[in-house]
């Protein structure tokens, strides 16, 4: 067993605008030293021109989006006599939300629009449409699991 203390789980405030904590946490990713209202100036203006850009509800588009990035499986490393197997396993909710923003901040990053609220609009809504880095980066871990798909009697 364990000897480590088992960290209790914060709950987030919903956000102030749509009340919602999905937001906020998307937010708390975003925000770099603490300037919290640069981050959500950036994704409250990317949400503005995601709603221009689409003619939908742009919560709903940045929910779709994230629904469409979240991955089902992952690899994880386990060593079984002296050998590193790369062994496919199911992704708690938590971490599949985790790894939906921090690939949607990482790949709105890297793309060519001018500022951080229109890359990040660009990116929410590619991957709302199911295209876009972040959604290849979804479905190379998905791979990545189906190849390694015979180590699975391995599972942690």
């Amino acid at each position: 067993m364990s000897r480590r203390i088992r960290i209790p789980i914060r709950t987030l405030t919903p956000d102030h605008k749509y009340g919602d904590k999905a937001v906020t946490q998307f937010v708390n990713c975003l925000m770099k030293r603490g300037k919290r209202s640069t981050a959500e100036r950036i994704f409250y203006d990317a949400l503005e021109l995601l709603g221009k850009k689409s003619g939908q509800e742009p919560l709903d588009t940045f929910h779709k989006a994230m629904n469409n990035v979240k991955p089902v499986l992952e690899v994880r490393s386990r060593r079984v006599g002296g050998a590193t197997y790369q062994v496919p396993v199911e992704v708690r909710q938590s971490r599949k939300v985790a790894l939906a923003i921090r690939w949607l901040i990482l790949y709105a990053k890297g793309r060519n629009e001018k500022s951080m609220a229109d890359k990040l609009a660009a990116e929410l809504l590619a991957a709302s449409n199911n295209e876009g880095a972040s959604i290849k980066k979804k479905e190379d871990t998905h791979k990545m699991a189906e190849a390694n798909k015979a180590f699975a009697h391995f599972r942690l």
